[in-house]
């Protein structure tokens, strides 16, 4: 039973332990050693004194990452409580280590988890860390706008039958597109079958505070759910929370974080992390009505421009599009002509507006609790004057975002296979034993242990035309990739 003090969220304790610290004048004969800024004059005028003097090492009176017993330990708890989750962990490696722990708390080598093809790169790397089997949903296209949806229920109660010694089922809350699964039925068909579910909700962190909101992992009832406070959360960049739900041991999970996980963990981030949450529990409500109340405007405005396609609820089918994140701004573009990435590239460079993300035929403007209406307007204006300077013919462009993989073999063994170099034109029916994917998303285009395809290839040098950043291979050109070896009778080493 918590104490009623621990319950407070107007109460942020690792801040107000860094407050008391900085007050104290401590005389530091320890590691960083900068020294509070006094050994490094630039960073501190660079970063403000304010900021270097916290940027401390772990100590008792402010707990330790590793094995929090005091304040940190109180943060976890009021971030559990703001979240409705049995327990909660601060991240400092994002949430790509967040995912990370997830899959590698309840998989080991030659495990099956079910999930879809359209994970983030995390995941993926999780399962060659481990060694895990990847049991692909590949998820329904809608084939106008290219992109890929949700799970249908009926895909997931396949897969699981078809495996029933698998461990997990892994699901998107939302995809980076705002789509959203039928999260509480597969849930529930997960735990029917004795699986876990696991919830990667890097774009969700709002589900927890807004109103009318898709349903969040915790409320659904999963086991485990990775969340993004950085990105819709107002925390630092790199900081994140790991949510347990009750039929989760926290300890077992701590010990699989401390694997991977540093052991000088930023007191910046999870002072961030502590106010953040603090910030979303006492006004969340009230800034994400405003948040979803902006974007439905951006979308009305953006549509009556005419050529774009701002996308929203319309999309929900029940299914495959069980709900859709009001506060997902993503807009359609190759009607006008341009890739999604040549447009993204127009607003930074000619427009000085940065989105998140352009890949084949959309844009992602990502709102959250620091946007304001009037950038809004600029953004729209930007959006109207691109097209009256910009639109052509769009029938030459390519219209699809997701191409179903064939898997020969699991990511670990292709990961630690024996490769060759090979040009990537030349590549057609080989194993790929590497990532190639656009940067954001992250969601991998070839993954090791994947065959590489004519249709994959030419979506690759597609979007290097279009501009898109593409990252994974050891080759930055991405002219060369590496395969997996063949003797001479044509076996893989």
């Amino acid at each position: 039973m918590r104490e009623e003090h621990e319950l407070n969220q107007n109460k942020a304790p690792i801040y107000e332990a860094l407050q008391k610290f900085r007050q104290m004048r401590v005389v530091p004969f320890d590691v960083p050693g900068h020294k509070r800024g006094r050994g490094n004059p630039e960073l501190t005028e660079f970063l403000g004194e304010r900021c270097i003097s916290i940027d401390v090492n772990s100590m008792k009176p402010l707990d330790n990452l590793c094995h929090p017993i005091s304040v940190i330990r109180e943060a976890e708890e009021l971030a559990a409580d703001a979240f409705g989750a049995a327990h909660a962990f601060l991240m400092v490696g994002g949430t790509t280590s967040s995912v990370q722990t997830m899959v590698l708390s309840v998989c080991k080598r030659g495990d099956k988890i079910i999930l879809p093809r359209n994970v983030h790169r995390s995941v993926i790397n999780a399962l060659v860390l481990c060694g895990a089997i990847p049991v692909y949903v590949n998820p329904e296209v809608n084939h106008h706008l290219g992109i890929s949806l949700g799970m249908k229920r009926e895909q997931v109660a396949k897969a699981i039958a078809e495996h029933p010694d698998a461990v997990a089922v892994l699901v998107n809350n939302p995809t980076y597109y705002g789509i959203c699964s039928d999260l509480k039925a597969i849930v529930k068909m997960a735990h029917d079958a004795g699986m876990y579910c696991l919830a990667d909700e890097a774009h969700g962190t709002h589900f927890y505070f807004g109103e009318d909101m898709p349903v969040s992992a915790m409320e659904a009832g999963a086991d485990m759910a990775s969340v993004s406070m950085h990105k819709s959360g107002g925390s630092l960049t790199q900081s994140s929370l790991l949510l347990v739900g009750p039929n989760i041991q926290e300890g077992h999970v701590r010990k699989i974080i401390n694997l991977t996980q540093t052991t000088s963990g930023s007191y910046l981030l999870m002072s961030s992390l502590d106010i953040s949450r603090r910030n979303l529990a006492l006004r969340g409500r009230e800034v994400f009505r405003q948040v979803s109340s902006m974007a439905a405007y951006a979308r009305e405005e953006i549509n009556a421009v005419g050529g774009y396609y701002a996308f929203g609820s319309e999309l929900i089918n029940g299914d495959s599009v069980f709900d859709f994140d009001p506060t997902k701004l993503s807009v359609h573009t190759r009607d006008i002509g341009l890739a999604g990435i040549e447009v993204y590239d127009l607003l930074r460079d000619e427009y000085d507006i940065q989105i998140e993300f352009g890949d084949i035929g959309n844009i992602l403007a990502y709102l959250s609790i620091g946007d304001r209406p009037q950038e809004l307007e600029r953004l729209v204006s930007a959006l109207a004057e691109i097209r009256r300077r910009y639109q052509t013919d769009s029938s030459g462009l390519m219209n699809q975002e997701y191409i179903d993989p064939e898997v020969v073999m699991s990511p670990q063994e292709a990961f630690y296979a024996e490769t060759i170099s090979v040009p990537i034109g030349s590549s057609t029916g080989c194993i790929c034993s590497e990532f190639v994917m656009c940067y954001p998303p992250g969601i991998p285009i070839l993954a090791p242990g994947e065959k590489i395809t004519e249709d994959i290839l030419e979506y690759i040098k597609y979007a290097k035309e279009k501009g898109c950043s593409m990252t994974g291979p050891e080759d930055p050109e991405i002219e060369y990739i590496n395969i997996l070896k063949e003797d001479d009778h044509g076996t893989l080493v």
